[in-house]
């Protein structure tokens, strides 16, 4: 897998499934809605953690700059 993901992608992503996991430990969501994020948070940190979006490839965007 190639890295397709800068960091300013990668930190986004970890700061929104913060936010959803707060917004799930302080009640403000909850039933289906709040699973549905929960795993979407979980894509979101996994992702930010290998660096690489299967979506990005589909889409054929990288987000990574590449050295020259």
């Amino acid at each position: 897998m190639k890295k397709n993901m800068g960091s300013t992608d990668k930190t986004v992503r970890i700061i929104i499934a913060l936010a959803v996991l707060a917004l799930y430990y302080f009640n403000f969501i909850e039933g289906t809605l709040a699973y549905v994020l929960l795993a979407l948070s979980a894509i979101f940190l996994l992702t930010s953690f290998i660096s690489f979006c299967p979506l990005y490839t589909l889409f054929g965007m990288n987000t990574c700059k590449t050295k020259q």
